[in-house]
């Protein structure tokens, strides 16, 4: 088996919102590629301390704080990595390429015109994601429901998911039409808990495969410029949604929820080990509290998603 490398990686931002990024010199693998600055940890050291480690060799900064932000596992033909990444939140210092390597500020748009190694990729998606995911209960009134979005909209929100089950196709169009209007006007994205080919008549941002859709494809749905969004609770799953090139995974159900009583929690030790061989950026769904994403953060996963927290009670999540 190929061996596994750890890497800390830094996500630094400038007062502009722009992110340092750094070119790999000609003389190593991906040659030539842009990257977040980081390095391989030392036999004695946990992720954060060589993260300080790094960044002062690499660019002359010191950092003061950062939290957790992504980890992911990417396998290469002759090696495997694993990428601790990390949102620096206070440094010190102003960033140069101590190495001799050019370094840069972009905007998270130019980002994307940018090389970057395979295993960094996953990185880019995850930073175009919030925290926080709302997904709809229950709904009735169509003009109550674009009331609750308001509010959901209000709180911060930016992010929520069309799950109506109960609905005839018809209404559910009504229903996505309306949402995705709102949603737009809002600056929000919505995306449909439903056929991938309701994207030829609607305008959403995405689409969830349910556990039973994700099963069902054999390459991604939908086009690349849409998110895809899935529905795990095993490592099959997750296999699956790395196959379909997936943007984003809701793993669940992390603690005991009234809306799947039959199913049996995965607790946080269950969420950990999915997450750490998750290769998408991945939400915690299943009683979640805002507070919970510390911990989410923690395990190496990208935000919160769910109804009673988010949908029905959204101020408890501002």
């Amino acid at each position: 088996m190929a061996r596994l490398l750890y890497v800390a990686v830094a996500l630094i931002t400038n007062e502009q919102g722009q992110f340092l990024v750094a070119q790999r010199p000609q003389n190593v693998d991906h040659a030539g590629c842009w990257e977040f600055p980081g390095g391989k940890l030392a036999p004695y050291e946990t992720g954060y301390q060589a993260l300080k480690r790094e960044i002062q060799e690499e660019v002359g900064v010191t950092i003061q704080a950062a939290r957790p932000f992504l980890r992911l596992k990417h396998r290469y033909p002759d090696k495997r990595v694993l990428l601790d990444v990390w949102k620096v939140l206070k440094y010190d210092g102003e960033p140069w390429g101590r190495e001799g390597q050019p370094i840069a500020w972009r905007s998270f748009n130019e980002l994307s015109s940018l090389a970057f190694p395979e295993a960094n990729l996953p990185i880019l998606q995850s930073l175009a994601l919030p925290s926080r995911l709302a997904i709809t209960a229950e709904l009735d009134q169509l003009d109550q429901g674009l009331a609750q979005l308001d509010r959901v909209l209000d709180s911060g929100i930016r992010l929520v998911q069309l799950r109506a089950p109960e609905m005839d196709a018809a209404t559910y169009h009504q229903w996505g039409e309306a949402f995705i209007k709102k949603c737009h006007q809002r600056s929000a994205r919505l995306i449909l808990n439903a056929d991938p080919g309701l994207l030829h008549t609607l305008d959403a941002d995405g689409v969830h495969l349910n556990q039973q859709r994700l099963h069902q494809f054999s390459s991604r749905p939908i086009p690349k410029d849409r998110l895809l969004s899935v529905a795990c609770h095993s490592l099959a799953d997750l296999e699956q949604a790395k196959h379909l090139n997936a943007n984003l995974a809701l793993v669940s159900p992390v603690n005991p929820t009234p809306s799947h009583l039959e199913a049996a929690p995965l607790y946080w030790q269950g969420f950990k080990s999915l997450t750490e061989q998750a290769c998408v950026p991945v939400f915690a769904l299943g009683g979640m509290r805002l507070e919970d994403r510390k911990k989410v953060f923690a395990l190496g996963g990208q935000g919160v998603a769910g109804i009673h927290h988010f949908w029905l009670n959204p101020s408890s999540s501002s």
